[in-house]
């Protein structure tokens, strides 16, 4: 994919501030105790630091953690899970709130939260700031959700590919050519 693929706005940079802003307040309207914001990098990192600012501005005094994962695997395998950096704080008894760019197959969010309520997390709760549904893999869904997702390979707002366009403000998705017709 080269860099001058052409990237069409899907969500736009206000909607995605105001929906964070709500989220924000959902989340204060639970009341959490002890609130731990863990974000999955890396692609939710742009949410996860607007949404934590966001619940600043409604009062709430989250600490702030990470979480690195990694899902391998080659053709028809199973996919292994790897953490390439683990939760450093001690999550027993807190109030997580699991933060994710989007939740797909939803493997890696469900490995995620299992390990966390292993380690004794009062609760943990899930914000996606987008929801596949149609790609879903395990029973798994989000607590707050940003916005539904259409079918596409979404871009921007800390989403990428092949590396390529985390910088822009806004959710974009990839216009991808049409197909050659055959030679008959």
């Amino acid at each position: 994919m080269s860099d001058d693929a052409e990237i069409r706005t899907l969500i736009d940079e206000e909607a995605i501030a105001a929906r964070v802003g709500e989220i924000a307040r959902e989340i204060a309207g639970s009341s959490p105790q002890r609130l731990l914001v863990v974000a999955v990098l890396k692609g939710s990192f742009m949410f996860a630091a607007d949404l934590v600012r966001a619940m600043h501005r409604v009062g709430l005094r989250p600490e702030m953690e990470f979480i690195h994962l990694s899902s391998y695997g080659s053709g028809t395998e199973s996919r292994e899970i790897r953490v390439l950096r683990d939760v450093e704080s001690d999550v027993a008894g807190r109030d997580v709130i699991l933060v994710d760019d989007i939740l797909e197959s939803g493997r890696t969010l469900a490995f995620a939260r299992d390990r966390l309520t292993e380690r004794g997390a009062g609760s943990v709760r899930i914000a996606a700031l987008l929801d596949k549904p149609m790609r879903r893999k395990s029973a798994i869904s989000a607590d707050y959700v940003g916005f539904d997702c259409p079918d596409k390979f979404v871009v921007g707002y800390g989403m990428d590919m092949g590396h390529k366009w985390r910088q822009l403000p806004y959710i974009g998705y990839v216009v991808q050519d049409a197909p050659e017709p055959a030679n008959v």
